[in-house]
């Protein structure tokens, strides 16, 4: 099983990995050595679909016997694309996925009983094909591989199972849960609704149940992630809000930190800002995708907010919580995105209180409004002006991190770098070397003393013990 993308991508994949299991099927130490393949795809940029058809290749070249199964967002939005690859046996899209494991166990047990009818032998139990069966009569055959592809706004399923950071098993830390799947916006540029569907959220009980069992297992913080997060709840009957769901999560769980991932802009409102500023048991934290600082952009991008709509939610962000980590999605080179408009959008992010941004270069996406517009963007301008903010963003982060020398910050370690130094997150999302080994998903104090290339250097001074329970629910 290997999932490409988002956190939401890799939700799919933790809970896919989890059904797998449930059908009796074992992973295998690599691809080398698996009967089957599953690769989990993505989709959002023209280079992640050649990365998932470089790895089909790769797999198929090194292991020609394995069959392959591709499912995710690439799978939903060209299932003829790569039903024609090498190799590939299977096409399932998102409209399908949760009968993954299904279909795998269904070929399963098809090479083990090959006749269409089974009967185990006299004496002995019914040992045939689980009772939810895929009939391959639903399936259309593209040769050389079947696909199972559909309307996915007819969609309703939503899965995901925690995904864990950590390189061992023994640290794994800080689990993303994914409580949100789907998207209701129309962004010109993006291909996401097309190939998740509308947006469904995870029942709240159940988002209980799932971070009270991470507790159990002895989690200390999760990250709560989604592809339109902000958006919980809204298409419950009764509604639903994004706040509500943390609120419940304080109040009926014993989670130590929660991480909120990302929350588009419109859904940071003067409640949640004020609940995350007041609990210390919520991270100082907020990631709110902007895109472009021009307002011209922005509408030709089919975003929901202007500008000053914008720098208002951050700045009421930055006085709530001086400390806090706020971050950016941007993107550069969109269509019509002028020389004028670019210096537009860096002058505006340079004047906002940022600590870090994550830099996108505009990928052309068949389907969108985008793909078609006029005055696309040389790929070599896109670039420059990703440079150009990139830049901007170090000195912005540099300038974040050097407030804090001296300081001591509770932070929480994920893993091991070598024999001298230990990786760690501080509450407002600051990477931290603490000298030394200590263990794994452990609270600490450290004292910084250093700024690094790209966190701090720090002791710990001793362990600190969890957030205060007492906080704003």
């Amino acid at each position: 099983m290997q999932s490409f993308g988002c956190r939401a991508t890799q939700a799919d994949g933790a809970a896919l990995d989890r059904q797998l299991a449930a059908q009796g099927l074992n992973p295998a130490n690599s691809a080398l050595e698996a009967d089957l393949v599953v690769l989990n795809t993505c989709t959002v940029t023209a280079a992640a679909d050649q990365d998932a058809r470089a790895s089909i290749r790769r797999i198929h070249r090194d292991n020609p016997d394995a069959k392959i199964m591709v499912t995710g967002c690439y799978a939903q939005r060209a299932p003829q694309e790569i039903a024609a690859l090498p190799g590939v046996t299977w096409v399932v899209g998102n409209s399908h996925k949760h009968q993954v494991a299904e279909i795998a166990a269904q070929a399963r047990f098809r090479d083990q009983f090959p006749s269409e009818e089974y009967a185990a032998p006299q004496g002995e139990a019914q040992a045939g094909p689980p009772q939810n069966f895929v009939s391959l009569e639903t399936v259309s055959l593209s040769a050389p591989a079947f696909t199972l592809v559909g309307d996915i706004f007819a969609h309703t399923e939503l899965i995901a199972a925690p995904v864990f950071s950590g390189e061992t098993v023994g640290e794994k830390t800080r689990p993303n849960l994914k409580v949100q799947d789907g998207c209701d916006n129309r962004c010109s540029f993006c291909i996401i609704p097309s190939v998740r569907g509308q947006s469904r959220s995870m029942p709240l009980e159940r988002v209980i149940a799932e971070a009270n069992a991470l507790v159990e297992a002895g989690y200390r913080e999760i990250v709560l992630s989604g592809i339109n997060l902000g958006r919980w709840g809204r298409d419950f009957q009764p509604q639903q809000r994004f706040e509500q769901l943390l609120r419940a999560l304080l109040e009926h769980t014993g989670i130590e930190k929660v991480r909120i991932s990302s929350v588009e802009p419109m859904d940071w409102s003067d409640d949640l800002i004020a609940l995350v500023a007041g609990s210390p048991r919520i991270a100082r934290h907020a990631h709110v995708p902007l895109q472009s600082g021009s307002d011209r952009i922005l509408r030709r991008m089919h975003r929901k907010y202007r500008p000053w709509h914008y720098a208002e939610k951050i700045r009421k962000v930055r006085e709530a919580m001086p400390d806090a980590a706020i971050g950016a999605d941007v993107m550069v080179g969109f269509p019509g995105e002028t020389d004028e408009f670019f210096a537009e959008s860096r002058s505006f992010i340079e004047h906002l209180p940022f600590t870090y941004l994550h830099v996108f270069t505009y990928s052309s996406r068949p389907g969108t409004p985008s793909a078609t517009m006029p005055d696309q963007v040389p790929v070599h301008v896109a670039r420059e002006r990703n440079r150009v903010l990139r830049e901007l963003a170090a000195e912005k982060n540099l300038e974040f991190r050097k407030k804090f020398v001296g300081k001591t910050l509770d932070v929480i370690t994920l893993q091991n770098r070598d024999q001298e130094s230990t990786e760690a997150l501080s509450d407002n999302y600051l990477t931290v070397s603490l000298a030394g080994q200590h263990a794994a998903n452990t609270w600490m104090r450290a004292t910084i003393l250093s700024v690094e290339s790209e966190g701090l250097g720090g002791v710990a001074t001793e362990k600190a013990g969890p957030p205060d329970r007492v906080g704003a629910i």
